[in-house]
């Protein structure tokens, strides 16, 4: 009698239970991937900023054509050789409302102390496409190089005359087919108005009386009656002519300073520190790399910029020991300084031009401003 059928069917193997380890891990594994898959689809709403080019107001730039030329050149007065470095410093910004950067880019971001992750809408406002922003920020780069030109040539003694230009007109202006872009308005009811501060306030003064405006058109003094009308500009009620205007110069000299695709006001200081050392004997900065950043009037007085961190780390990393900073930025700088960046806090012209001068001649470091807490 056979114990063993050798016929028989095998019996099937027992099915193994998948261990509770085994399970949980298959769950996280699949968890991480919906995750990770929603974290690069799932659209954001913020941008990230990080250090861009810098730009050596003494060196040169390739133009349009592809050509090296000088940052700056002057026509008209003597110039003289530079030595050394006086960097502008710029912010690139990854993302836009077309494509915002993905979660894990944010992520990466955060913990990079050179970058910095901002919300959409303080970089582009709704309502506001990136071609206009960047025509916005270009206007302000134009505005800027005539601000600091007029700021330096103004330090070195030469006479420069304030302008108030028409930039354009608005779609309702009462000032349609009475005043043309490219007009200079030189006077209100005969009083001299030199900066769009007076303009403004004259206009604002009358009450909505009708005003006498003598302008300057292509060379022909005209005289025209505009007859302003009221509305409310950033919740405050005034009275307007209905134009853009923009503050001009009549310089004595030809300043042409070559910087194509960067916008925005940040270069102000640097573009007049620039100036002022070519149009000067001696090599102001002694040889020595200074980079800074900050807007600047036609007075020299320094204003406050965006990304201020991130332009101490493309200082550093473009290999600049100083840097002058605006006053009114110091705020953000103290905490965040890189090892071997030394920070000034500079409130106008003179402040920036004491401080190369003290470095580039071993003065006294310690006397000069620097940004503390408080």
């Amino acid at each position: 009698m056979s114990l063993f059928d050798e016929n028989a069917p095998a019996p099937a193997p027992r099915r193994r239970r998948m261990s509770r380890a085994s399970l949980a891990g298959l769950w996280a594994v699949s968890f991480s991937l919906i995750a990770l898959l929603i974290l690069t689809v799932v659209p954001t709403s913020f941008v990230i900023q990080r250090p861009g080019p810098v730009y050596d107001t003494l060196g040169s730039v390739a133009a349009g054509d592809g050509e090296q030329r000088p940052l700056i050149s002057v026509s008209g007065a003597e110039t003289f050789p530079t030595s050394g470095s006086l960097d502008l410093l710029t912010v690139e910004v990854l993302g836009n409302r077309e494509r915002t950067p993905s979660w894990l880019e944010l992520a990466a971001a955060w913990f990079d102390p050179a970058r910095a992750v901002v919300p959409i809408d303080e970089i582009f406002p709704a309502g506001v496409t990136t071609e206009q922003r960047n025509d916005e920020n270009a206007a302000l780069m134009v505005d800027s190089q005539k601000e600091a030109t007029a700021a330096a040539l103004s330090e070195l003694g030469y006479d420069v005359t304030s302008l108030v230009r028409v930039f354009q007109l608005a779609d309702d202006s009462p000032a349609a087919g009475l005043l043309e872009p490219d007009d200079v308005i030189r006077s209100v009811d005969g009083e001299s108005v030199a900066t769009t501060a007076a303009l403004r306030d004259a206009v604002n003064a009358a009450g909505g009386r009708p005003l006498t405006l003598e302008v300057d058109r292509a060379g022909e003094r005209l005289s025209v009656e505009v007859t302003p009308k009221q509305m409310t500009v950033d919740g405050e009620t005034r009275w307007v002519i209905g134009v853009t205007i923009a503050q001009d110069f009549d310089f004595p000299i030809d300043v042409t300073l070559q910087l194509d695709n960067v916008g925005g006001p940040s270069a102000g200081m640097m573009f007049a520190l620039g100036i002022i050392d070519t149009l000067t004997p001696g090599e102001l900065t002694g040889g020595e790399r200074f980079a800074g950043t900050g807007t600047i009037d036609a007075t020299g007085t320094v204003g406050p910029i965006g990304g201020i961190r991130q332009k101490l780390y493309g200082a550093k990393d473009a290999g600049a020991e100083w840097f002058l900073a605006p006053e009114r930025n110091c705020n953000e700088v103290v905490g965040h300084i890189p090892d071997g960046l030394r920070v000034f806090s500079v409130a106008d012209l003179d402040d920036a031009l004491s401080v190369v001068e003290t470095v580039s001649t071993g003065g006294d470091l310690d006397a000069l401003p620097t940004c503390t807490a408080g």
